[in-house]
Formats: C-alpha cells, sequence, structure tokens
C-alpha cells in the first residue's frame, strides 16, 4: 500500500485543470525564488547561479547565466562560467571566450572549463598557458599571462573551489605545501592534462619538454597526456622515463611505452628470460 502525503494527496483528487495550475505555480514559485538569488548579495547570487547549472538545454537559465558573467563578483562570474559548460550552453561559447579575458584568474580557468567541455581550442590556450607560462596564439593576452606567472595568483588558484579543476581545495595551505613541496605543480600538471586532446604541434613540443621537467607532478602528467595523445613521434621523449627514479612516473612511462607502440604483451624471448630468472 503507497501512503500519499497530505500534498500529494490533495494534488491526487484535484480536477485535471486545477493539477495543472498547481503545477505551472510550483514552477513559477522556483524561478522567483532563483531571481531573488540572483538579486540579492554575492554570496546568493553565486549560489544561484551555480544552480542554473542543473538546467540544461533550458535558454532562461542560459540567459541568466550569460548575463552573470558581467557581474561585480568574481565569484558570481566563476559559477556563471562554470554553469554555461554543465547547462550544455553551446551557443555561449562567444561569452566564454570574452571571459578568458577577465582580470580574476578563477574566471578564466572555470572559462576554460567550460570552453573545454564544448572542445572550443580557446580552451588549450589556457592549458597551454598555464603549462610553460607561454602564449600559444592571441587568444591569451598580456594581462592574463602575468596572472599564470604570478605565483601568489597560482597559489590563490589551487585552494579555490567551485571551478571543477584545482584538487585538494579543502586542504590546508601548510598541509598541502608538506605533501607536495611546491606551489604550482599541480595547477601546472592538470593543465597538462587536459592538453592531451590538443593536436596542435606546439602543444606536442610542449608536452615533450614536460617531460623534463623538475617536478615529477609534471613529468607524469606529461606522460599520460602523450599516451592518451597516442603520438608515437614523441616515444623518444617518453622512454628516458623508463629509468625514472619516481615509481608513479617509471610505471606510466612503461604504459605509455606499450601503448604507444601498439604491444599489448612482451615478446617470447623476454618472457623466456623473466621465467628462468625466476627459478
Amino acid at each position: 500500500m503507497i501512503l500519499l502525503t497530505p500534498l500529494l494527496f490533495a494534488l491526487s483528487v484535484l480536477p485535471p485543470e486545477q493539477t495543472h495550475s498547481a503545477h505551472a505555480q510550483s514552477i513559477e514559485d522556483a524561478w522567483t525564488t532563483l531571481e531573488a538569488g540572483l538579486d540579492s548579495n554575492a554570496d546568493k547570487r553565486a549560489k544561484a547561479v551555480r544552480a542554473l547549472g542543473l538546467l540544461v538545454r533550458n535558454p532562461k537559465a542560459q540567459t541568466l547565466a550569460e548575463k552573470a558573467l558581467a557581474d561585480t563578483s568574481a565569484e558570481v562570474r566563476v559559477e556563471a562560467a562554470t554553469a554555461l559548460g554543465q547547462m550544455g550552453a553551446k551557443s555561449a561559447q562567444p561569452q566564454l571566450e570574452k571571459a578568458i579575458g577577465d582580470t580574476d584568474l578563477k574566471v578564466v580557468v572555470a572559462a576554460a572549463n567550460s570552453l573545454y567541455i564544448f572542445k572550443n581550442p580557446a580552451a588549450y590556450e589556457v592549458y597551454y598557458a598555464l603549462l610553460t607560462g607561454e602564449r600559444k596564439g592571441p587568444g591569451v593576452v598580456k594581462t592574463q599571462m602575468n596572472m599564470f606567472k604570478d605565483r601568489k595568483q597560482m597559489e590563490k588558484l589551487m585552494f579555490e573551489t567551485g571551478v571543477g579543476f584545482v584538487p585538494f581545495g579543502g586542504m590546508g595551505l601548510q598541509a598541502f605545501r608538506t605533501l607536495t613541496h611546491d606551489d604550482t605543480s599541480p595547477v601546472r600538471a592538470l593543465a597538462t592534462e587536459k592538453l592531451a586532446t590538443d593536436r596542435d604541434p606546439k602543444t606536442s613540443e610542449a608536452l615533450e619538454k614536460a617531460c623534463s621537467d623538475k617536478q615529477w607532478r609534471i613529468r607524469l602528467a606529461a606522460v599520460e597526456a602523450i599516451a592518451k595523445r597516442g603520438d608515437h613521434s614523441l616515444l623518444k621523449s617518453v622512454r628516458p622515463l623508463l629509468y625514472e627514479g619516481n615509481d608513479e612516473v617509471r610505471f606510466a612511462a612503461a604504459a605509455a611505452v606499450i601503448r604507444l607502440s601498439g604491444s599489448s604483451a612482451p615478446r617470447a624471448n623476454s618472457a623466456n628470460k623473466q621465467h628462468s630468472t625466476g627459478d
């Protein structure tokens, strides 16, 4: 036996036209709630914009999120850029490309993340700049490059949450430093991973260079990106990492060599050698 709540029971006994009216009223109330949040303080505006991301293929939600890209609060702009990607607003790509020129690094990265969802090349320009500290194309302007090179800006980015990009967001700064002994490599590593699907020759060069980066996180990310990329020409940069001291990098390099070589099993003489060694 199914027990109905008072509200469901009331709706179940209403005539069809009244049930439809009640449903329409609830939708109107829902929009009123969201719009009230969007017209409130910055904290509530950000929360309301974040909720818009749940409304896939909804023109009204997209319009509100696009408007929020020009909000005075950077946090609201971050949520707006993120929401447009989550709701699959492909037609908002011009606005997201414009957001790459934002004065706040978090907004720049949030916009890039959404553009990445749409396979928009402008996203790769941001990730390339985060990895190399250099421009790949005209999409990233001088102001943004200065931010990418500013360690304090990068450090701040690492500990900001809500942009769908930075790991360890809830970890304390000192604890994070103790674990990593580095302030910016996680951001650069994540940018490197995103570059796996960028076919630009400049990116191939950047990944090749990253294989010899002083930070093991970057070397690991570069190897994984090269493996996913399927670029056989970069094998020469991966092979030396088979003798890497860091386990994660060495194992990833081994897998990458196998994947890029198109082989899934050792040669017979190698297998026999392993068995004979174990005897």
